[in-house]
């Protein structure tokens, strides 16, 4: 059976909050393969720091500015966000994010899609942000 293909706008999608508490609005799914959806901050909110049991991220920020702090393998750094930023959280990364004064908008695909029926998919973690 040939998959369809979907159109989804982004003011027509519903929002839920994420693990690590930001919003999202989930977009789109090729089921197995990949989902896309738009994370959101507040102004100057922080997201919980977490690490992702089998989904790996590639991010590029629309709008607002912010930090994101990476974590794998005993190598870490914490990078400025801002609008055209792409960066990926591959498997096993801890990671967290803050928005500055603007708030912070990412749109994400996530490789394999995110496992929306599963609890256990993002597990805190010690980050460097309260």
């Amino acid at each position: 059976m040939t998959e369809r293909f979907t159109t989804v706008r982004l003011d027509e999608a519903p929002e839920v909050t994420a693990p690590d508490g930001s919003a999202v609005r989930p977009l789109s799914v090729l089921p197995g393969a990949a989902s896309f959806a738009q994370f959101e901050l507040a102004p100057h909110q922080v997201a919980r720091a977490v690490t992702h049991a089998t989904v790996a991220e590639i991010w590029f920020v629309t709008s607002g500015t912010g930090d994101i702090w990476r974590a794998q393998d005993g190598h870490e750094e914490i990078t400025p966000l801002a609008p055209g930023v792409c960066l990926t959280i591959p498997l096993g990364t801890a990671f967290q994010f803050r928005a500055h004064a603007q708030g912070l908008r990412v749109a994400a695909a996530t490789v394999p899609p995110w496992p929306a029926d599963s609890p256990d998919e993002a597990t805190p973690v010690a980050g460097p942000w309260q």
